[in-house]
């Protein structure tokens, strides 16, 4: 099975921007639920969006990282890791933050990545609003907060990614992958 790595954290913290640097270097990674599935009921008028019903767009993109990891899993023996912009652990959490009694690890079955995520911290500065993103930085700082938080409680440890240049970011997750697996 692929090896699955994680880029987590700050919305506006650099994470896409990071994982576009992975992929023209051939690295492949799996696009972050939450966009897309954004982008989707923007496209025909739904209702499952973080600012109008929460809690279906926290279980749609539970089952979309869900579904994303089995078609990974499903692909094959794979050399070259994958990286996914956030996961289902993402997704539970903003799940248990609308609805505390959330068992985190029920709602995430057999779903699991390498033991070490990448965290991008609160930026303000690459911070920005959009048509897609309209929650505020309050609100991303209050998301990075929790995530710090229940990944660790899900036995994953924390890699925290430096403010610095998309490159230095790229180099450094490159050369931690090969440091850990030689």
């Amino acid at each position: 099975m692929p090896t699955c790595y994680v880029i987590s954290g700050c919305s506006g913290g650099g994470k896409s921007t990071l994982l576009d640097a992975l992929a023209k270097r051939g690295v492949a990674f799996v696009k972050e639920p939450g966009r897309r599935i954004v982008r989707q009921e923007l496209d025909k008028g739904g209702q499952a969006l973080p600012w109008i019903d929460p809690v279906a767009f926290a279980h749609r993109a539970m089952a979309m990282a869900r579904d994303d990891w089995q078609k990974i899993q499903s692909s094959g023996p794979a050399q070259a890791p994958i990286f996914f912009d956030r996961s289902a652990i993402d997704a539970v959490s903003f799940l248990k933050s609308l609805l505390p009694d959330t068992d985190m690890q029920a709602e995430l079955g057999p779903v699991r990545y390498h033991k070490t995520v990448f965290m991008a911290p609160p930026w303000p500065e690459l911070f920005s609003q959009d048509a897609e993103r309209q929650h505020g930085f309050a609100e991303a700082r209050g998301e990075f907060e929790r995530l710090m938080l229940d990944y660790p409680a899900l036995g994953y440890e924390v890699v925290m990614l430096e403010k610095v240049s998309v490159c230095q970011r790229l180099d450094f997750i490159l050369e931690w992958i090969d440091r850990s697996n030689g």
